[in-house]
């Protein structure tokens, strides 16, 4: 057979599974068993694991773990979805992308491995990253969930510290209806006797319950670890017997420090010693893609983020009430069918001047064009906004009215930010 590149292996594994989604475990624990390599199975790819769960400020908080383990020495495993440009973002090792080669080899493990067992894109690549992340020799690994958290593919690996940064709506159709349904699928990556720090002030019942219920050691944020701003440069964590002084994060917006916080505390879960100068380094020197990142263009401040639900739009709403524009603020959205576009928008209203609306056609069932995207904003200070079928399209419109001082945020999903930041790729 002729060996397939990596264009050509995601498009066989997109093919691999009837349904985009599937949950349940025992069909990727069945594979991943299969692929076991000689005294090292893939439940197992690191001397220390860490699963991140929770609504929104995953990939920042899986960002800061990483750089401050990092910056103490250690060798680094981190899995994350999705992906903005490239495929190979999802599974970096100590500090690298994947290359293609690596990828196209564990992706051949995983077919040679499975027989008939269908699997998801999602599982395909889980078990990819876990048999790369097996064959590397980490000290940590660090595994973002999905969707939800209990059957979720990553929870097969059973992980040393686990983290629910938030619990707020979002995949109702998947994960139920109100919070605590939510917060019972998310808590589902906490283990027995093991820490499971909290990122919520006030987490669900749920989750709280079933920590206790299974021995589980909960690390709650505003309980057993605190943070709080000292001046514009600096901010302290805390914690009985510890306290640490940092650097403001690179990544922009107020729930960074958040984020920071929880990173801080999954690591001193963990039964290993970071010195103070590793975490001080890993949160200035953090970064992960289109978290409010800033672009600047002719006096126009342009930043792109991938906020697509109503708890990261407040988010978003806190951040640019804090740092309010020279001029007027615009805002290109796109999002798809699934999301609360009426919550975001409500959420958002008060800080934006005028909007774009940008289909996301192309992006398979889920997306929807520009047209179809204005009637689900109806009644929504959205809903009179310029129509475009292109992210690009609306971007370039927004673009072209604004003038120096005024600001455009790009938001509403991955695609839409991905959009985004291919168009200034090209620009």
């Amino acid at each position: 057979m002729t060996a397939r590149t990596l264009p050509e292996w995601l498009a066989f594994i997109e093919r691999q599974h009837p349904k985009t989604i599937a949950m349940g475990l025992e069909r990727v624990r069945a594979v991943a068993d299969a692929m076991a390599l000689p005294g090292r199975v893939l439940s197992r790819p690191a001397r220390q694991v860490t699963i991140v769960g929770g609504t929104n400020g995953k990939g920042s908080t899986v960002a800061f773990i990483e750089a401050i383990a990092r910056a103490a020495g250690l060798r680094v495993g981190a899995y994350t979805s999705p992906h903005l440009l490239r495929y190979n973002e999802r599974v970096r090792v100590d500090g690298a992308d994947a290359d293609d080669a690596a990828l196209v080899a564990a992706f051949e493990a995983v077919e040679d491995a499975r027989a008939d067992v269908p699997l998801t894109y999602f599982e395909y690549g889980t078990l990819a990253a876990l048999w790369l992340f097996a064959r590397s020799d980490l000290d940590l690994a660090v595994l973002e969930v999905g969707l939800g958290g209990r059957l979720d593919a990553v929870n097969i690996v059973d992980p040393d510290v686990a983290v629910i940064t938030t619990v707020d709506l979002d995949h109702q159709d998947w994960l139920g209806g109100d919070i605590d349904t939510i917060g019972a699928e998310k808590v589902g990556i906490a283990r027995a006797w093991k820490p499971l720090v909290l990122g919520d002030d006030d987490p669900p019942s749920t989750v709280l319950g079933h920590a206790y219920a299974i021995g589980a050691s909960a690390v709650r944020i505003g309980c057993d670890f605190f943070f709080e701003p000292i001046d514009a440069e600096r901010w302290r964590w805390r914690e009985i017997g510890c306290e640490l002084e940092l650097p403001m994060p690179r990544l922009a917006a107020p729930v960074q420090l958040r984020n920071a916080a929880v990173a801080i505390a999954a690591l001193r879960a963990l039964p290993i010693d970071l010195p103070d100068a590793a975490y001080a380094a890993g949160v200035r020197e953090a970064q992960v893609a289109a978290r409010l990142q800033r672009f600047e263009r002719e006096g126009v401040e342009i930043l792109v983020d991938v906020g697509h639900n109503p708890q990261a739009a407040r988010a978003l709403a806190a951040w640019l009430a804090a740092a309010p524009a020279q001029g007027r603020t615009f805002a290109v959205f796109a999002a798809l069918t699934d999301k609360d576009v009426v919550g975001v928008v409500e959420a958002l209203a008060g800080q934006v001047d005028r909007w774009w609306l940008a289909g996301l056609a192309d992006t398979g069932p889920r997306g929807l064009d520009a047209e179809a995207f204005a009637e689900r904003l109806a009644g929504t200070a959205a809903a009179a906004g310029d129509r475009c079928a292109t992210v690009a399209g609306a971007l370039a419109a927004a673009r072209s009215e604004a003038a120096a001082g005024d600001r455009v945020l790009v938001f509403g999903s991955f695609h839409t930010a991905a959009a985004a930041l291919a168009a200034f790729a090209s620009d």
